[in-house]
């Protein structure tokens, strides 16, 4: 069979309607995927998917997804069937086009697709367990590297618990997670989740807040901050011993500064390891040793203590603390923690003295049900010594307890930005803010691209967010990837700077690196978990590119940030085609041995094998094929999972 009759039954194994149905559909998304923004809505259970059933609210199977498409403020059918593949428009649903929120960190307002994984069976969240926390976590491990936020959809009754659990499972966490809910179902005329399901949705894919968060009445909280205070209300849950990270009014207002990072470069992964063996023990006026001796007996292995006030116990009871001081011989961890709605636990009364004498640890601000989820985490780390547990229990872990930091004045902040409000006649705090939004990215960028570390620090200390992008989406980490400085990189990600953040042409710093072919720094990155925010066809396209040049270095920098070698443009042509047709040595032994394939036929049916045995190429020809064996696999084989959507 000749080149044109290969070529020929080729296209023709679908039809030639359905191929340029596909390919435009590829053209479309591809030229809007940078301004789309990707989330991934996980649905438990809970009212605020319920429908009503002969006067009672009843989760349904299959329902919500259904009734989302019905509603024009949450589904955009049109955008659906002009941008995404017909496979794709059967999953994804998208919000309306995004209006201008106020948000003066996001420049440019990307459009909201998301789709719905939901639970079997769906779940009442007084039903959570920890095998359900679990499950919630592998699936956004699954997806983490596909989507730039996560919403889950939980009933309110534990959503805290499970809130204050998710944000210990989840390690080196780079995305939002949001939990949200409502106290009345989604699709009754008057609901507060209509509101609540939006504003997650925003928040997860358009504000990179690397943070487990839970989403409620126009407030965004930290998600092992809050507790349930209110059964009856739209404002169901508070944050006793800290603001809200996001007010959502007419603008949206996001506290940056508080922002809790890690400063870690490692990759995202989860601890499903949570020990079972804990449990809450409850103060109260008269209670006997017996009880409490019980209640620490084996296989109990930590508990959480309600204390009074300030993190007090009776001092003249000589019997209970030293049931306490012999349980924490036994081994058991015990955390002090104030069975006050506010406040925190110290040792300024003897009463409480006494305690920490017995070994009972203080549990800071903590609510109850992050000290629970963390003592549950911190026994789980199965590798750690009892006395690396107590350290870690008195540590803020995920900015679930409140640490007194010595402040810091900043020349940023009180000459530089005071002075160019005076010159400005700006006399409000909220203008002064306006100007810190406008100002501070564009100096991080500034001091980035001069390597200044310590203009850096003292825009920090100002309060400046270091992902905070300019008016160009660019970040402090885009300006440092680019110029290749290694140590610049490394100080940006140890003070929290984001690897997912994308500017306008929807290049992540990664993709900075790559430009930059500074290996060092692409290792760094993809260690902290970046990954390339493009298409298949669009890596294709330059890595056949950087083999028609014989740029070897630009496709070590796409190979070392995860890029697959064997991805084939819209011709079906692998870099290693294009290097044996340009006779590109160097380029094509590299490929090789790093896993590409001589035996994939191009739109043509030719292999790259075939291509230098016709062009009489015989060095390549032992380079490809040095054991002399001809083996052909067509296209086809890879046509599924080479061009799919960047969705």
């Amino acid at each position: 069979m000749d080149i044109a009759d290969k070529k020929s039954t080729l296209w023709h194994q679908k039809s030639l309607e359905e191929q340029a149905s596909r390919l435009e559909t590829q053209s479309s998304l591809s030229q809007t995927s940078d301004m789309i923004a990707r989330v991934l809505v996980i649905y438990t259970g809970g009212t605020i998917g319920m429908i009503n059933k002969d006067g009672a609210y009843v989760p349904e199977a299959k329902c919500l997804v259904t009734k989302l498409r019905s509603l024009s403020i949450f589904h955009d059918e049109d955008f659906v069937l002009g941008h995404l593949s017909p496979e794709n428009q059967k999953i994804f649903l998208a919000l309306p086009a995004p209006m201008d929120d106020g948000s003066k960190l996001v420049k440019e307002k990307r459009r909201i697709v998301y789709k719905v994984i939901e639970f079997e069976p769906l779940l009442d969240s007084s039903n959570m367990t920890g095998n359900d926390w679990i499950k919630i976590a592998e699936c956004i491990q699954k997806h983490y590297d596909k989507y730039d936020g996560f919403v889950v959809l939980h009933g309110t009754d534990t959503m805290a618990y499970t809130a204050s659990a998710l944000s210990f499972m989840c390690e080196h966490l780079g995305k939002p997670i949001i939990l949200t809910g409502s106290q009345i179902p989604i699709f009754e005329v008057r609901s507060d989740g209509r509101d609540n399901f939006l504003s997650s949705l925003i928040i997860a894919g358009t504000y990179p807040i690397p943070e487990v968060l839970l989403c409620f009445n126009e407030k965004v909280y930290r998600g092992n901050r809050c507790v349930k205070s209110d059964n009856s209300s739209f404002s169901a849950f508070s944050s006793p011993n800290m603001p809200p990270l996001v007010r959502l009014e007419i603008d949206i207002f996001v506290d940056w500064p508080a922002v809790f990072y890690t400063g870690e470069t490692e990759k995202f992964r989860i601890h499903t390891n949570m020990c079972q063996n804990v449990g809450i023990l409850r103060l109260f006026p008269g209670i006997t040793a017996q009880t409490v001796r019980a209640f620490m007996q084996p296989p109990m292995q930590g508990i959480i203590l309600q204390t009074y006030g300030a993190g007090n116990a009776p001092t003249n009871r000589a019997d209970l603390l030293d049931v306490l001081e012999e349980a924490c011989k036994w081994g058991v961890l015990i955390v002090n923690i104030t069975q006050c709605s506010r406040g925190n636990v110290n040792a300024a009364y003897a009463t409480g003295v006494a305690l920490q004498k017995a070994g009972v640890i203080l549990g800071g601000d903590m609510t109850t049900e992050a000290a629970l989820a963390k003592l549950s985490y911190v026994l789980g780390k199965g590798d750690w010594s009892m006395e690396k547990r107590k350290k870690m229990l008195g540590q803020n872990l995920r900015g679930e307890m409140t640490t007194v930091a010595q402040e810091t004045l900043s020349f940023m902040d009180h000459d530089l930005i005071e002075s160019v409000a005076q010159t400005l006649h700006l006399s409000t705090h909220e203008e002064v803010n306006k100007l810190k939004d406008a100002l501070f990215p564009n100096l991080m960028c500034a001091a980035a691209k001069n390597s200044d570390i310590p203009a850096l620090e003292k825009l920090i200390e100002a309060g400046s967010h270091l992902s905070a992008p300019n008016q160009d989406g660019r970040t402090a980490l885009h300006v440092a990837c680019h110029s290749g400085d290694l140590r610049l990189v490394q100080f940006l990600l140890n003070n929290g700077a984001s690897v997912h953040v994308r500017d306008y042409r929807g290049d992540s710093p990664l993709i900075d690196a790559i430009h930059a072919k500074n290996l060092d720094i692409i290792y760094l990155l993809v260690q902290t978990g970046a990954v390339i925010p493009w298409s298949k066809s669009a890596i294709a396209l330059h890595l056949c590119s950087a083999a028609a040049l014989n740029d070897l270095n630009t496709i070590k920098a796409w190979h070392a940030a995860g890029a697959d070698l064997n991805s084939f443009d819209y011709d079906y042509r692998t870099a290693l085609h294009v290097a044996v047709t340009s006779n590109r040595k160097d380029v094509a032994e590299f490929l090789m041995k790093n896993g590409a394939h001589c035996n994939l036929q191009d739109v043509f049916g030719l292999t790259a094998l075939t291509i230098a045995q016709k062009l009489g190429y015989t060095e390549l020809l032992s380079i490809l094929n040095p054991d002399g064996h001809l083996c052909v696999e067509p296209i086809e084989n890879l046509l599924s999972c080479n061009h799919t959507s960047s969705l």
